[in-house]
């Protein structure tokens, strides 16, 4: 009785509650937003902080080179290419009867070496980060080193006596399970009943140690964190709570700058940037937002995505309850095809962090997701896995929805001149049957 008195003040509070509740597609905007120069004063990080983790990145970088031989053309760092889609944008202006102003880019994350997802950024990054304290604090290494040393057995040897846990869906389990592995560590991945038959056999492939469970990433997450703390030499990587994982992210906005200026696309007042980007527990959307805050300021509006049946932060956010309530507590079931997304509680440092910065979040249906998934391989031929779809369907939200958005914004005149970009946040490494199977499912649905 008490949860439904709960269920039902909540929905007196936020009207919108309801929509969520019966899992319908929606977008949500963020009446907790504030100018940049006001929300950059209450962070919990800063600029310097970024840009620590990006030398890091860059010390790093003949390591990656060696080891990794598919990086050396961009000399061992970790990126992804952005490409124009403007086939996909009149595929989804068609699908949805509504024109949508300015240039659409995808940002191909999906095609990250070493582990083909977002993940490769921010678990990489703290695998690295951990790595360096202890070859550091043990004397074996200093930062005016070349780190491609670490390439040789006796780092090999050395990192053999340490060991890694995380809890993860997927894609973040097979990021640091790989590098992991590479370096040396034990490492184990903690995986929810969610996770590709795929991705647990290919982590086994490489000398991880994979264990399922039948339930959410959350109990995945708990399990990692428990082994952690029996064992001094275990060092676990918590995709809920971490600044290494969220800084790791938040180094790609620098990178997209350059990719922008290459391609003479102004990011300003008058040229406004939207970036739409597939959510989980959160740290990938709040790191790269971040960043990418903290390079064009008020002139870049982010939004979220998340599954119509696991809304984990957009409930969090609305409800301003963060990590303390759950999709669960509100009905609903958390099961959803967007294995990557299939978070039923958000990550408290993520969305308490991102608050300020964040323009709104909207949901998208697993049907939808398909669907996305074919019109993109039939218009541009890239295959992305269905929950890298979720960003995609964006730029109609907030064009049909968003209306009071941009008129408050002042951005209605200036949507022409504006560019969206969708993060593609996995899927190069998707089995061809697998992809198959899911094109196939795209192609079999109907949508009225």
């Amino acid at each position: 009785m008490k949860e439904e008195i709960h269920i039902q003040s909540l929905k007196e509070a936020h009207p919108e509650l309801d929509m969520l509740i019966r899992m319908e597609e929606m977008l949500w905007l963020n009446l907790r937003l504030e100018a940049f120069q006001k929300a950059i004063t209450s962070a919990p990080l800063s600029k310097e902080n970024v840009e620590a983790a990006e030398e890091r990145l860059q010390r790093f970088a003949p390591y990656i080179a060696k080891a990794f031989p598919e990086t050396k053309t961009s000399n061992g760092l970790i990126e992804s290419p952005l490409v124009s889609i403007p086939a996909m944008k009149h595929s989804l202006e068609r699908l949805s009867g509504q024109q949508i102003p300015g240039e659409l880019l995808l940002k191909c994350d999906s095609h990250l070496p070493i582990s083909g997802s977002i993940k490769a950024r921010g678990g990489i990054y703290e695998v690295l980060k951990h790595a360096e304290q202890l070859a550091i604090q043990n004397g074996l290494l200093t930062e005016q080193d070349d780190y491609s040393v670490l390439d040789e057995e006796r780092f090999r040897a050395f990192f053999s006596n340490y060991s890694i846990a995380v809890g993860s869906t997927g894609n973040l389990g097979l990021s640091i399970g790989i590098m992991s592995a590479k370096l040396g560590f034990h490492v184990t991945v903690h995986m929810s009943a969610d996770a590709k038959v795929w991705k647990k056999e290919l982590l086994r492939s490489k000398k991880v140690t994979v264990v399922e469970y039948e339930s959410d990433y959350s109990e995945a997450v708990e399990k990692g964190r428990l082994q952690a703390e029996k064992d001094p030499a275990c060092y676990f990587i918590d995709d809920e709570n971490s600044h290494d994982l969220f800084l790791g992210y938040a180094v790609a906005a620098s990178r997209l700058k350059k990719q922008l200026d290459a391609l003479n696309t102004p990011v300003d007042e008058q040229h406004p940037l939207f970036v739409y980007l597939p959510c989980g527990v959160g740290g990938g959307p709040g790191g790269v937002a971040f960043g990418l805050k903290l390079l064009f300021g008020d002139h870049v509006h982010c939004f979220f995505a998340e599954p119509t049946h696991s809304p984990c932060m957009l409930l969090g956010l609305m409800t301003g309850l963060h990590d303390r309530i759950s999709v669960q507590e509100i009905g609903i079931d958390n099961l959803t095809a967007a294995d990557g997304l299939a978070v039923g509680r958000p990550s408290g440092f993520v969305g308490k962090t991102i608050e300020p910065f964040l323009s709104g979040v909207y949901t998208v249906s697993d049907e939808r997701l398909f669907e996305l998934l074919k019109e993109l391989a039939d218009t541009e031929d890239l295959y992305l896995e269905p929950s890298a779809l979720a960003g995609m369907y964006g730029p109609v939200h907030l064009v049909k929805a968003g209306r009071g958005y941009l008129l408050k914004h002042q951005l209605t005149e200036k949507m022409s001149n504006g560019t969206h970009i969708v993060w593609g946040t996995g899927g190069s490494m998707v089995p061809h049957d697998v992809m198959n199977a899911y094109y196939k499912q795209g192609a079999s649905q109907t949508r009225g």
